[in-house]
């Protein structure tokens, strides 16, 4: 397994990471999103501490007149690197690696379902949530014990500064 200390950056799966899975549509088709409130507190403080945090989706969602939910969370949290829509999720790694030129050993990739394998397969800590798809658990480096959209990311965000040895409460 490679060495979780030399991590700089994060990056993260939507549906069935950041979320349970489900998709809400309304009846005009306006899709919402349910968040966890702890995986968000996660993400603040690893951007505080001075790490990198990108999301790679392959579903591109957004309102009938607002930018989507998932633009809508990133830019709450200060998230600076959002792809959605993307058919290809190791081309849209490769766009992640270029904007934050951080080399792909010293990320991790927080994936779920089938798209997540590749980008996986390439980066230098592979994360999985408890309710992945087996092909996905096969190939990570980690599986959490939360599900997604449970606190997995949190989870995983803690297992990493403690590893680096960072206290999220008393470092700034």
């Amino acid at each position: 397994m490679p060495d979780p200390k030399t991590i700089r950056a994060l990056i993260l799966d939507v549906d069935g990471v950041l979320t349970d899975g489900s998709i809400f549509l309304d009846d005009r088709g306006v899709e919402t999103k349910r968040f966890n409130v702890r995986d968000g507190q996660g993400i603040a403080t690893w951007l505080r501490l001075g790490f990198e945090v990108a999301i790679i989706t392959k579903r591109a969602s957004r309102g009938e007149h607002e930018i989507g939910a998932v633009m809508h969370r990133a830019r709450e949290l200060g998230i600076k690197h959002v792809i959605q829509g993307a058919r290809d999720k190791s081309a849209a790694l490769d766009e992640v690696i270029r904007l934050t030129t951080i080399p792909p050993e010293h990320m991790a990739y927080m994936g779920d379902d089938w798209p997540d394998i590749a980008p996986m397969k390439r980066i230098g800590l592979a994360i999985t949530v408890a309710d992945a798809a087996k092909e996905v658990q096969a190939i990570a480096h980690w599986t959490t014990t939360r599900t997604g959209g449970h606190g997995a990311v949190r989870e995983a965000i803690e297992r990493l500064l403690e590893l680096k040895q960072l206290d999220p409460l008393t470092t700034t």
